[in-house]
């Protein structure tokens, strides 16, 4: 029996196995894709709540090109920080080489400002930081890549002992700073502008990177826990570690710990 030729045609067979991909998903520019893709997604979210999946949806791709790119969320992390991380990588060799060492803190800080001020590099760091500070696993690949690409780095620059307790030390100022500033959102730093948060941490900085040991260690009263004797030694350590002079001899610590010179006490 003939069919008529305007009644439709049945169906092609369906074809067993995955459906085909959509055009973009993969080829050139899909690994590209991928990092800013995460990169965006782990500003955003953090890395606890960033998935694979929503990496995958955000460049075009299905989520098994991900896990082909790259393995696990953590590599994926890895690999996305270590791109963003490079601009920061950078300010060692630019400042170093940029003048002085007696300016070394604030060319520092300036460079550390500029990456978080330009907003191409600053959502890259914001995911570095958001997901830094509340995962572990992430905050153990910040730690590698900052110790191996920067703070040993500038360390290596430095002369003098402790150059790598003095190279944190900068870096917590200015971590600390930008995560008030960017993250946190506290003010006035949130809205300070740059040159003045630079001029106040560069010499800090400075200090850190070039400046003299301290003279003298903060030490604490072994005998009870809460006395110690004064740096210039003059001090006295009264019995059972509670009580103690300042310095010049005059001060005498209070039951709830607190010095008062005795002329203040007389009520003259």
């Amino acid at each position: 029996m003939k069919r008529s030729q305007d009644e439709p045609a049945s169906p092609e067979p369906r074809k067993r196995g995955r459906p085909a991909r959509q055009a973009g998903a993969g080829g050139p520019g899909a690994r590209e894709r991928i990092l800013a893709s995460a990169r965006g997604e782990f500003a955003e979210r953090g890395y606890d709540k960033a998935s694979v999946r929503a990496i995958a949806r955000g460049a075009g791709v299905d989520a098994a090109l991900v896990h082909h790119y790259f393995g696990t969320k953590e590599q994926v992390f890895a690999a996305a920080i270590e791109a963003a991380f490079a601009p920061a990588v950078a300010v060692p060799d630019a400042v170093f080489a940029a003048g002085p060492r007696e300016e070394l803190g604030a060319r520092v800080v300036g460079g550390f400002f500029r990456i978080w001020e330009d907003p191409a590099t600053r959502e890259p760091m914001l995911a570095i930081v958001r997901s830094a500070v509340n995962n572990e696993r992430a905050a153990a690949v910040f730690r590698r890549l900052l110790t191996r690409n920067l703070l040993a780095r500038v360390a290596g620059e430095l002369e003098g002992p402790d150059a790598e307790l003095r190279v944190t030390l900068a870096a917590a100022q200015m971590v600390g700073a930008a995560l008030l500033r960017y993250v946190i959102r506290i003010e006035p730093v949130a809205s300070e502008p740059v040159a003045e948060l630079v001029s106040r941490l560069g010499p800090v900085v400075q200090h850190h990177l070039t400046g003299p040991r301290p003279h003298g260690a903060f030490s604490q009263g072994t005998s009870g826990g809460s006395g110690r004797k004064a740096s210039g030694g003059s001090g006295q350590e009264r019995p059972g570690g509670s009580g103690r002079e300042t310095s010049g001899g005059r001060g005498q610590e209070t039951p709830g710990g607190f010095v008062q010179d005795p002329d203040s006490m007389s009520g003259s």
